[in-house]
């Protein structure tokens, strides 16, 4: 089975292999760089998931895969303040839609009003840390959770619950009307 992930970030990928190879272990999993159509630091849930969506069935169709996969990260204003998330949705040539996010974790204010202030997380991280592409590795979920949860830790388990309406079929029946 060809899986296709819009996106070439490492721990985007890892995130995917942790998941898929668990469920399908001899899926072949390409990432493709594509576009997600939405601002390069998504502001809400809404954007997170069309960035998503635009990103998995981009990829599949590029690589003419049996699966989609597109993760995108992003923030959401909540009445407890800048939440830092990311969604996952996973397209099948059928189509059939997978759709998942990533636990929240709220953004320090010195981070919150930098990204409210219109830089993006990924640069503001490096500066931060002192390091360049840190969202290639821990990102700020890493960072944040001083290590304990590195984002493709935080991604992986988004993936396996977007992947529910592909494998729950496994173990529950249609529904027969």
């Amino acid at each position: 089975m060809l899986i296709a992930v819009g996106s070439t970030n490492p721990a985007k990928l890892s995130a995917v292999r942790q998941t898929i190879v668990r469920v399908w272990p001899d899926a072949d999993i390409q990432g493709i760089a594509v576009p997600s159509s939405v601002a390069a630091m998504p502001m809400s849930d809404a954007a997170c998931i069309a960035g998503a969506r635009n990103r998995a069935q981009a990829a599949r169709l590029a690589l003419n895969a049996e699966l989609g996969i597109g993760l995108e990260g992003g923030v959401n204003p909540e009445p407890d303040g800048l939440m830092l998330l990311g969604w996952v949705v996973i397209t099948h040539a059928d189509g059939r839609e997978g759709l998942a996010s990533t636990p929240r974790l709220p953004l320090p204010p010195l981070i919150a009003n930098r990204i409210l202030a219109g830089e993006e997380l990924g640069p503001v991280m490096d500066d931060i840390l002192g390091e360049t592409k840190s969202n290639h590795r821990g990102g700020a979920i890493g960072a944040l959770t001083g290590g304990l949860v590195p984002r493709d830790a935080a991604f992986a388990i988004a993936v396996a619950y977007a992947l529910a309406p592909f494998t729950a079929s496994t173990y529950f029946p249609p529904h027969r009307q």
